[in-house]
């Protein structure tokens, strides 16, 4: 019996069924079967399905007799599946990589819920690919598995099946089939959900949705759109018959006005002709299933009213003044902007046609942050070499306190930031440098990143859709084809930028400015940063630092803090520095440092490192403390973001897979062991080769003197 069938209808689908049978196939999870159902297609998905069939034992063909409609041709999947969870998928969806993999682990650390809901991007015509913006549902947080009224928030996903895994015998006790007609999944999702007895979420994307440029069924216009009315029949008519679910009533029935409302609006799916009609039925089930009383908005009234008065007239009227004021407003908003705009271009053009001040420098780090990083240690060194170089420091207003006073402050998009822009000889910064900027002949550019590259970046993102976001590789060519000097720790630094931001800069591989500090602080300072934080005296402070997933749009703390604290008793605390803000207080044994400005402080504060794939490990090395792993979700790390290091070939200390090992490996002190030492030794010959205090002050004299020293 495989873990999962995988049920995929085709109908009219020839053109993507090949990638949709591969994606699931080509799965890293091979414990599976796949039902691929011909629904009569006049097509050829047929075919491709027959040569899937002959060449994969895993893969079942069914063709129906006559075209039947994607509900009754899951049915007939679900009919002939074997697999302890059904998986539907559209025949020109796809799965993501490493999918199957990711739910599977997910169902295991759950329990074997009914139902995982997990999340999907839009894979547009155009390439774009764009995540669920309700994915924030999605969260992993809190008690898993629960119940539908532990986490109501769901139902304000997509209401479509192949988001879901469901277990077989759960669908079979409860009799669940597909309906037939348009909006199929509306009568199945519901009940399911209502029903399930215990349900989990999985924050990661693992279809994507596929928006064709023409075809969709749900694109195109026609009569066959009313079968919305049918299928909300069906949801209440389960209801009905359940007294349990009579609380579920008031959320049916505003997701009804508000499905049915998105089918009256859209204009690819009712005739113009149909639209009065279909809001004149709209009234009769307003009527029919009104709950009363509904706290509503002031705008969700003004559409109920609408709807139950069938005023298809006054709706329209009603639109098109809704859509004059909002493009009015726009146009205020926009041309309050444009005209603050305009008079900072020109007021930057004017700067430009004046010399530049060869004794001016810009800095600016982590987009628009405090003073740090590697940008604030070359400022103290331009400063220290240079002491007539007048340097400036980009921030928001909020960070302004942590900037030196002998820096000026600059906040992003002034009158002062164009001018620094256009007369400054020197711009550095570890992030992008300001699209709308011109390099004016005899300005250096320095480009520091922010540390020594672990997950993909620059061009490598490119085949990474769900690590990539909103990055525009234009862009950041052009960027880096502006850039002097790149700043690099080692050698595996150097050659991954040179390959990923291709340019004609010069690489600097001169060490990590930022980690100059390391070498230069006493145990004076260790011990006032410790009492700053509030650590006890005579414990152990492990600082614990997971690495951001750009994968998932809801970060949570991949670890049981209260438990590990717990287990490993008062003589140590965890110094939590997450990309999730902690729920509630920290428990006894943990301080939140997630908030605490300078990064470097904490790392000397501490006594050991616990991370996973954060290139911190790469800085921290250099205090020649403890450093441990803990990569429980390796494989989707990898999977969804790449990694230019295998950390388990080239640890810089011990690794566990669980909490269970974590929590052994500080009991049993094989976090401090012979072995350990001997792996973070390597670990920094390799990657710290010329950390020693001095890398600030290399990049300042050769980018201002051109001789290193």
């Amino acid at each position: 019996m495989p873990r999962f069938s995988v049920i995929v209808p085709a109908y009219k689908v020839q053109a993507y069924l090949t990638a949709c049978l591969e994606s699931v196939l080509s799965q890293s999870y091979p414990d599976l079967e796949v039902i691929a159902v011909d629904d009569c297609s006049p097509d050829g998905s047929g075919a491709v399905i027959e040569e899937f069939a002959a060449r994969d034992a895993r893969v079942r063909a069914v063709r129906l007799a006559e075209n039947q409609g994607l509900g009754k041709a899951r049915n007939a999947g679900m009919a002939r599946a074997s697999g302890d969870y059904l998986v539907f998928l559209d025949g020109d969806d796809t799965l993501a990589p490493h999918a199957l993999r990711s739910i599977a682990d997910r169902l295991k650390e759950t329990g074997d819920p009914d139902v995982l809901v997990y999340d999907y991007a839009r894979l547009y015509w155009t390439g774009e690919t764009v995540r669920n913006k309700a994915a924030v549902q999605l969260s992993e947080e809190g008690p898993a598995p629960f119940r539908l009224e532990d986490r109501p928030g769901l139902l304000r996903l997509l209401m479509v099946a192949w988001n879901k895994a469901y277990r077989r015998e759960f669908v079979l006790r409860e009799r669940f089939l597909f309906p037939p007609g348009y909006y199929e999944d509306t009568p199945w999702t519901y009940p399911v959900l209502m029903a399930a007895e215990s349900v989990a979420t999985l924050d990661r994307v693992c279809v994507h949705y596929r928006q064709r440029r023409a075809g969709n069924i749900l694109s195109t216009t026609g009569r066959a759109h009313f079968d919305v009315f049918d299928q909300y029949d069906r949801v209440f008519a389960y209801v009905g018959t359940r007294p349990e679910l009579a609380c579920w009533q008031p959320v049916l029935f505003r997701r009804m006005v508000d499905h049915l409302l998105t089918v009256y609006t859209r204009k690819d799916r009712l005739p113009r002709a149909a639209r009065a009609e279909f809001l004149r039925k709209a009234r009769t089930y307003y009527r029919r299933y009104r709950v009363p009383g509904l706290d509503l908005t002031p705008g969700a009234r003004l559409r109920h009213v609408l709807v139950r008065r069938g005023l298809h007239r006054t709706y329209r009227t009603l639109q098109w003044a809704a859509s004059t004021r909002r493009r009015v407003r726009r146009i205020g908003v926009t041309s309050r902007r444009a005209l603050r705009t305009s008079a900072l271009r020109l007021h930057y053009r004017v700067q430009c046609r004046l010399p530049l001040r060869a004794d001016r420098a810009v800095f600016t780090g982590d987009d628009g942050h405090g003073h740090g990083c590697h940008p604030g240690a070359l400022e103290e060194a331009f400063r220290a070499h240079a002491p007539q170089l007048r340097t400036a420091w980009v921030a928001r207003p909020e960070h302004h306190h942590t900037i030196p006073s002998a820096t000026a402050r600059i906040a992003p998009d002034s009158a002062a930031y164009w001018t620094a822009l256009a007369r400054s000889k020197y711009l550095v910064s570890n992030a992008h440098f300001e699209p709308g900027m011109v390099k004016r002949r005899g300005q250096i550019m320095v480009q520091t990143h922010q540390g020594t590259p672990l997950s993909h970046l620059g061009l490598d993102l490119l085949e990474r859709p769900a690590a990539v976001r909103e990055l525009d590789f234009e862009a950041l060519l052009k960027d880096v084809d502006r850039w002097d000097y790149v700043v690099s720790a080692n050698r595996h630094s150097t050659l991954t930028w040179e390959r990923v931001h291709p340019g004609t800069y010069t690489t600097l591989e001169y060490g990590s400015p930022r980690n100059d500090v390391f070498q230069r602080a006493t145990s004076a300072d260790v011990t006032r940063l410790r009492a700053s934080l509030g650590i006890p005296e005579d414990t152990v402070a492990i600082l614990y630092a997971p690495a951001r997933r750009a994968f998932r749009r809801t970060q949570h703390c991949p670890l049981d803090l209260e438990r590990i604290a717990r287990e490993l008793g008062p003589g140590f605390t965890i110094l939590a520095r997450t990309h999730a803000s902690l729920d509630g207080p920290p428990p006894p044994g943990v301080l939140d440092v997630s908030a605490h400005p300078s990064v470097p402080s904490l790392c000397l504060a501490s006594d050991a490192l616990l991370t996973d794939h954060s290139s911190l490990m790469f800085d921290y090395a250099n205090l020649n403390r403890p450093i441990i792993l803990h990569t429980a979700d390796h494989e989707t790390f990898k999977a969804a973001e790449g990694t230019y290091i295998d950390l388990h070939a080239t640890p810089p200390g011990p690794t566990a897979r669980t909490e269970d090992d974590l929590i052994t490996l500080f009991t049993t002190d094989h976090w401090r062991s012979p072995a350990a030492t001997r792996q973070r030794a390597h670990f920094h010959s390799h990657f710290c080769p010329q950390d020693d205090g001095r890398a600030a002050t290399r990049v300042a004299r050769r980018v201002l003197l051109d001789n290193p020293g």
